[in-house]
């Protein structure tokens, strides 16, 4: 029997691909350490992105890798990963605890926003995340029914100062839901919308999280803006059909994003095909390839594709959306692959503002 080597270990580990990383861990700089003590081998691997759900998994086929290696009769493959905060505009005030702020955007109503970030929270959360959820729609608040939240709930109050977030599926949220009724309209012009954002956001003790999620209101108006001026908003995902006049306000959205230098993580396209329940036929109805085409434009990536689908719209009106309701179903795997993207774009940013130094450019 052979001696077991490093480079023996380096090679078996660098066979699996990370899907999320697209390369391998040891190129990703994952692998912290290697121990080998005769036949036996410890590694120990650090990933960027919550993997709570995957680590068994890799490690038992990175485990059955490395035991079959000649020379090694024994393995062991610890698994470790920590969410870092983006360090982005660094000139607003970071909120207390909170590591990473994503704005979920639209630049048109009626594209699956709301539904997209309440998923997208909720499957950060099944990998194992603090996430916290801000319904920023402050004319249109519909998170609360989207988690189930019972109309008339409120939340408690510390101090008469500090709001405690409601929880609900594992995501902590707050929403202009919590503290009006169900039939009270939000007749406000803008200065007062920004201000209540402010209020919401500022005065909920939202604890240690590693994301929150911020649902936006359609547009490119004042809360985009006051978001974008007072808050270290770690990047945006811009929501979208493929449809060519959801298109065209995708981009005003990304540009808006762009001028107040918050980088694009991504887009979802919603409604990306309707498949017939009856016979099986996929077709894409609003276009096709459409969100692709945009993120090539702007150089970012399609973090996921969504289906049009009865079963999502039907968890969301009931209270349980579907990665609540069976996070292992196909359309719930979509949106949970999706937000492993988000969290490894959002990683990738991270190191970026850490190896890059910010220089400002005067005119003076």
């Amino acid at each position: 029997m052979s001696d077991l080597s490093r480079s023996q270990v380096e090679a078996a580990l660098a066979a699996y691909t990370d899907p999320y990383l697209n390369t391998d861990l040891v190129s990703a700089g994952c692998v912290r350490d290697i121990r080998i003590t005769g036949a036996q081998v410890a590694v120990d691997i650090h990933l960027d992105y919550p993997s709570e759900f995957l680590k068994g998994g890799v490690a038992q086929l990175l485990q059955t890798a490395l035991e079959n290696l000649d020379g090694c009769n024994a393995a062991t493959v610890n698994i470790r990963w920590a969410v870092q905060p983006n360090k982005r505009q660094n000139s607003v005030e970071a909120i207390a605890n909170v590591k990473n702020i994503v704005a979920v955007a639209s630049g048109k109503g009626g594209v699956g926003k709301s539904t997209t970030a309440v998923n997208l929270a909720i499957a950060l959360a099944k990998d194992g995340a603090k996430v916290g959820l801000l319904d920023a729609d402050i004319y249109g608040p519909s998170q609360g029914i989207m988690l189930g939240v019972a109309d008339g709930t409120r939340p408690q109050t510390i101090d008469n100062k500090w709001f405690v977030p409601i929880e609900a599926h594992g995501v902590k949220s707050m929403s202009m839901a919590y503290l009006i009724t169900e039939s009270t309209p939000m007749v406000w012009r803008g200065p007062m919308v920004s201000g209540a954002l402010m209020q919401i956001l500022t005065q909920t003790q939202w604890g240690e999280l590693d994301y929150l999620i911020i649902d936006m209101p359609p547009g490119t108006g004042d809360i985009q803006l006051t978001l974008s001026q007072k808050f270290p908003v770690s990047g945006a995902v811009i929501v979208t059909t493929p449809q060519d006049i959801a298109l065209a306000d995708a981009k005003k959205g990304v540009e808006m994003f762009r001028k107040v230098h918050i980088p694009v993580l991504g887009m979802i396209e919603n409604m990306s095909m309707h498949i017939c329940s009856n016979c099986g036929h996929a077709e894409h109805i609003f276009g096709e390839d459409g969100a692709e085409r945009l993120a090539e434009t702007y150089h970012t990536e399609v973090l996921g594709s969504l289906p049009l689908s009865k079963y999502i719209r039907v968890q969301a009106d009931a209270g349980t959306p579907v990665v609540a309701a069976d996070d292992c179903s196909e359309v719930s795997m979509m949106y949970r692959h999706a937000a492993r993207r988000l969290a490894v774009a959002l990683a990738r940013q991270a190191a970026q503002s850490d190896a890059i130094p910010t220089i400002e450019v005067s005119d003076e």
